[in-house]
C-alpha cells in the first residue's frame, strides 16, 4: 500500500498502521507510542493566500488527514460548529504590536483558551465516528488547566461519550477549575489529584494501558497525545500566514509558542512539513524547563514540576516531545522507542549527537522565569495597551529577544488574561475584564472528587463512574 497522510503509524513501530478513526478513538497506539501520519500532505500555496477564510483553510489542512474514514460531510459539520463558537470573523485574529512583532490571538472560543480550537473539532469528529459505528467511548484526559476546561465544554452531554478529567488539586486557576467543575453533565467526571500535572498524565497513561477498561466500549484520551487534537491546531498557523499576506507581508515568520506538553508547537512543525512558509519555531517554557534543557544541553531529564503563574505550562515530561524525536530522527521508531523507554525507567536520557543536531533544526527553546514573566505583563500593557495572560507573556518575552531583521515574529496568545486574574492584577493594579464566557460562570456549584496520585485510586474512581 502506498504511503498516505490518512494512514497512521506508531512512533515506536510496534503497532499496525491504521486510519483516522482508529487514531482518533484510540488516542495512543497499542505499543505505547503516539500516532503520526504515515506521510505529510502538501498544501497548495493558495491555502494561505490573502483573504482566505478560516473554514476554507482548515478544510484544506485537515481533509488529507481524515481521508474517507468518516461519513461524508463530517469535517464540514465539525468546522461549522467550531466557527459558530468564535466571535471574530478571522477566528484567530493576528494583532500587530509594532514593526515585525505580532500576537496571534487564540482565545476567542467557548472557554477563552486555544484548546477550544482543536477540542471542538475532536468532539464533533468523534461523535460522527461513533454515530456511524454504534460504539461508545470513554475519554480520560490529564490537564494543567485549559485542556480540561475545553474538553468539558466540547464533550459535555455528547451522546455515546463519557469524559473523565484529572487535574492537579489546587494547582490550576480558579477560573480554569470552575470551567471544568460547574458544568452540569452526567457524562463528565472531574478528579482532582493530590499531585502535579505529570502525576495526572502518568495516571492517564496507566489507565489507557488497563485493557479491562475497554470491556464496556472504547477507551481513549483527548490529551494532545491524540493526533486529532494536533491536526485541529494546524489551521491557525496557516491562517496567521494568510493574515500576514493580507497585510502585505510576504516574508516567512518565526513563531514563538508558549508550551507545556509541546502539542501546540508540534502542530506548527506539522504545518511547516506540509509546505507552510515558516522561518523557525521557538518553544518558550517557564521554570519547568525539561524541554529547553533537552534542546540546549542534550539531556532529557525529569524534575519535579514547580508551580508558576503560567500553570498550563507546568510540565516536566512533555508527551509530544516523542513526536518531535520521531520526526527529527528520520522516523526511526527503534531510536524513538529506546529514548522514551530509557526515560521512563530512569527519568534521564542523553540524546545522541546526531539526533540533538536534528532537533535543533526543528525548534529552539527558551526558558522564562517568573520575574521576567511579570515584567513582560507590565511591558505589554505599557507599550501596546495589551493585557496578556502569563503564558502569553512568556512567549512575548522570548519573541522580543529575537532578531526581527529577517522577517516577522509571531507570539501565540493562548488564553484570555481574565482566566489568570490572580497573577495579572497584582502587576497591573486592576483585574482583567472577563469575557462573557467567564462572566457566565456565575456562582454555580462545583462537582469534583479529590483522589491521591496512586494508580489504584484513579482506577477505582474510573470504575465507579456511572456516567
Amino acid at each position: 500500500m502506498a504511503q498516505s497522510p490518512d494512514r497512521y503509524v506508531s512512533t515506536r513501530g510496534g503497532a499496525p498502521a491504521t486510519d483516522f478513526v482508529e487514531a482518533l478513538l484510540r488516542g495512543m497506539a497499542p505499543d505505547g507510542g503516539l500516532y503520526m501520519p504515515e506521510t505529510w500532505p502538501t498544501l497548495s500555496p493558495d491555502t494561505w493566500s490573502a483573504g482566505r477564510g478560516y473554514v476554507a483553510i482548515a478544510q484544506a489542512a485537515m481533509a488529507p488527514f481524515v481521508g474517507d474514514a468518516l461519513p461524508a460531510g463530517s469535517l464540514d459539520r465539525a468546522l461549522a460548529r467550531l466557527v459558530a463558537g468564535f466571535a471574530p470573523a478571522e477566528v484567530t485574529p493576528l494583532v500587530r504590536l509594532e514593526d515585525d512583532l505580532y500576537l496571534l490571538e487564540l482565545f476567542h472560543g467557548p472557554t477563552a483558551a486555544f484548546k477550544d480550537l482543536a477540542m471542538q473539532l475532536a468532539a464533533s469528529l468523534a461523535s460522527e465516528a461513533l454515530a456511524a459505528s454504534g460504539e461508545t467511548l470513554t475519554l480520560v484526559t490529564a490537564t494543567s488547566g485549559d485542556t480540561g476546561a475545553a474538553a468539558v465544554a466540547a464533550f459535555a452531554n455528547q451522546p455515546r461519550i463519557r469524559l473523565i478529567v484529572l487535574h492537579p488539586h489546587e494547582r490550576v486557576s480558579a477560573v480554569q477549575r470552575r470551567q471544568m467543575t460547574t458544568v452540569e453533565a452526567d457524562n463528565v467526571l472531574n478528579l482532582a489529584v493530590r499531585g502535579d500535572f505529570d502525576d495526572c498524565q502518568r495516571l492517564v497513561k496507566g489507565l489507557l494501558a488497563e485493557e479491562s477498561l475497554r470491556a464496556q466500549g472504547r477507551f481513549s484520551s483527548v490529551n494532545s497525545i491524540n493526533w486529532a487534537r494536533l491536526a485541529g491546531q494546524i489551521p491557525y498557523y496557516v491562517s496567521a500566514v494568510s493574515q500576514l499576506a493580507a497585510m502585505g507581508e510576504t516574508r516567512a515568520p518565526v513563531f514563538v509558542v508558549p508550551t507545556g506538553n509541546f502539542g501546540d508547537a508540534f502542530a506548527g512543525i506539522a504545518a511547516r512539513n506540509m509546505g507552510l512558509p515558516v522561518a523557525g519555531f521557538v518553544a518558550a517554557v517557564n521554570a519547568n524547563d525539561a524541554l529547553a534543557r533537552a534542546i540546549n544541553e542534550g539531556v532529557y531529564a525529569r524534575k519535579a514540576a514547580v508551580e508558576t503563574a503560567s500553570v498550563s505550562m507546568d510540565v516536566q515530561a512533555p508527551s509530544n516531545f516523542e513526536r518531535l524525536v520521531f520526526e527529527a530522527s528520520g522516523r526511526d521508531a527503534g531510536m524513538t522507542k529506546g529514548v522514551f523507554s530509557d526515560f521512563a525507567k530512569t527519568g534521564s536520557v542523553a540524546l545522541p549527537a546526531d539526533l540533538l543536531a536534528a532537533l535543533r533544526t526543528e525548534v529552539s527553546a527558551v526558558s522564562v522565569d517568573e520575574a521576567t514573566t511579570r515584567a513582560e505583563i507590565a511591558h505589554a500593557h505599557a507599550a501596546w495597551g495589551q493585557v496578556v495572560c502569563p503564558h502569553t507573556a512568556v512567549a512575548l518575552s522570548a519573541a522580543r529577544g529575537l532578531d526581527r531583521s529577517a522577517g516577522p515574529v509571531i507570539a501565540l496568545a493562548t488564553a484570555h488574561p481574565a482566566k489568570f486574574g490572580r497573577d495579572v492584577a497584582p502587576v497591573l493594579g486592576f483585574d482583567p475584564d472577563p469575557p462573557k464566557v467567564i462572566r457566565d460562570l456565575g456562582d454555580r456549584a462545583e462537582r469534583f472528587e479529590v483522589i491521591g496520585a496512586e494508580a489504584e485510586e484513579a482506577l477505582a474512581a474510573v470504575r465507579g463512574f456511572g456516567g
